[in-house]
């Protein structure tokens, strides 16, 4: 028998209210799924799921062969629109895909979109039969398709914007980008470079289109791209261990989702790890992930020292801070560049210092770029600081050994 699922695309998140009207659809008519799919060429991509989809293998991205041939079927009255209970149904003698993926019951229409052009498929299944099912169960299933007209063109438009970026991630990824810059990270009493941070940076898109890096990284938590991206990164600014002065620590970044998916092989093997210092990205909370957590706990009993990155923006609240008990705070830029004329910062970056001194931590201030600033960071106590003043990103790490300061972070 011909297999029914195709190779896996590219999986785009639908506009919320696209999921809430299938499952709306789904529960109106006691069905187990609600199924929205797009064609792409022979194969039907699976968009939306509504239900329990693991039940049938479908998921966003999933695709489906031998649904051409169903849709002519449908289309030529060759197969019912609406079977309740397909094992018993006489019109359903020829497989199917939908009886390949052992629906006891469905429902099925196709989708144009306004523009008069064929869309795709929007189907219900039940694992069960059900009897219940009627005619009108299935006008409600054409009244719904005709309701999602103006979302399948924002969905198309979507799909093919989402494509894109996923191609130009995909591309740079396989390519073994971003490239690689180190900067400083200085201790502020004596100017001697404490530790760099490996920082990506990334080339124009199409068009010579700019984007930042943290928009490139937040492009490729969009399409499912984000643990690939950290990951081939963290790779790459692991190169320059070997070659930091005696001493020095190097500082990457990652999110809690890459530390406990592809982190541990990387680092649990790797020669001067306890010279390295893990800086726990802003794209979600660590405190809600057991995983991340258990990974950071095993990290620290082998040498590796903890940091929350851009404290006092996004999850760098005071749970975390409390819970992880970070070796590192590191102080967002936002903060440090207006230290000097704004009491309620300096009271703040005055009370990381304190809760650093009670966990045995070091504070870090980011953003540093006029002697004006890092006085004002000096004078609440932080004793680390990193910014164009103190030194600017650069191919490779300072080559002068600092011992000395290295020990003290």
């Amino acid at each position: 028998m011909p297999t029914t699922f195709g190779p896996r695309a590219r999986v785009i998140e639908p506009d919320r209210k696209v999921t809430d009207l299938l499952d709306v659809l789904r529960l109106h008519m006691d069905m187990d799924v609600a199924v929205l799919g797009m064609w792409d060429g022979d194969l039907l991509v699976v968009q939306v799921v509504a239900g329990d989809g693991r039940r049938f293998g479908l998921a966003p991205g999933t695709t489906l062969r031998h649904c051409r041939e169903l849709c002519l079927d449908v289309e030529n009255g060759l197969l019912p629109v609406l079977s309740c209970d397909v094992a018993k149904d006489p019109r359903v003698a020829k497989p199917t895909v939908l009886t390949r993926l052992r629906a006891g019951a469905y429902t099925v229409t196709t989708l144009t979109d306004p523009s008069g052009e064929r869309y795709g498929l929007l189907f219900c299944m039940a694992r069960r039969p059900r009897p219940s099912l009627q005619g009108r169960h299935h006008q409600f299933l054409c009244l719904t398709a005709a309701f999602l007209g103006d979302s399948l063109l924002d969905l198309r438009h979507m799909w093919e914007a989402r494509s894109e970026v996923w191609s130009t991630i995909s591309d740079l990824i396989d390519a073994g980008k971003p490239k690689i810059v180190y900067q400083p990270i200085v201790q502020l009493d004596t100017g001697e470079v404490a530790a760099v941070e490996a920082l990506a940076r990334f080339p124009a898109r199409r068009g010579g289109k700019v984007r930042s890096t943290e928009e490139w990284f937040l492009d490729a938590h969009l399409v499912g791209l984000s643990t690939e991206l950290e990951t081939v990164a963290i790779k790459h600014a692991l190169t320059a261990l070997p070659r930091l002065a005696d001493g020095m620590l190097l500082a990457i970044n990652a999110s809690c989702g890459t530390i406990a998916a592809t982190l541990p092989d990387i680092i649990l093997d790797l020669p001067g790890r306890d010279r390295l210092i893990i800086e726990i990205t802003e794209h979600e909370n660590c405190l809600t992930k057991p995983k991340a957590m258990r990974v950071i706990q095993h990290f620290r009993e082998l040498g590796v020292r903890i940091a929350i990155d851009d404290t006092g923006t996004g999850y760098s609240g005071l749970e975390q801070l409390v819970r992880l008990r970070p070796d590192i705070i590191k102080v967002d830029h936002i903060f440090t560049r207006k230290l000097h004329r704004d009491p309620a910062r300096r009271a703040l970056a005055a009370g990381l210092v304190q809760l650093a001194r009670e966990i045995d931590g070091t504070v870090v201030a980011e953003g540093i770029e006029t002697t004006v600033e890092r006085d004002a960071v000096i004078s609440v106590g932080i004793s680390h600081g990193q910014g164009f003043l103190l030194g600017r990103p650069a191919p490779t790490p300072p080559a002068t050994p600092r011992l000395e300061a290295a020990s003290r972070l």
